[in-house]
């Protein structure tokens, strides 16, 4: 979790994980999207041949609204997909 960075305006949490070949890259998306599909928790998520970026957002739409422990645990579950 200490690698995740926590933003303002709006509340995220945004992480970049770096791959040494498109390979690696491309099996870290496919079991990320897996462990989305089944937790229902979608991030916004950009990558390139040898990186991967995500931000999750609260997963309430209320204006101001907190990353909570849902968030938090959902990124150190990612965290353990990319070791």
């Amino acid at each position: 979790m200490d690698a995740w960075e926590t933003r303002r305006r709006p509340n995220r949490l945004e992480r970049r994980f770096e791959f040494q070949t498109y390979e690696l890259t491309r099996d870290f998306l496919e079991r990320l999207g897996a462990l989305s599909e089944s937790k229902k928790i979608f991030p916004d998520i950009s990558f390139g041949k040898t990186y991967v970026n995500i931000t999750l957002r609260p997963q309430s739409d209320e204006e101001g609204a907190q990353v909570t422990d849902v968030e938090k645990k959902f990124a150190a579950r990612i965290d353990e997909l990319a070791d």
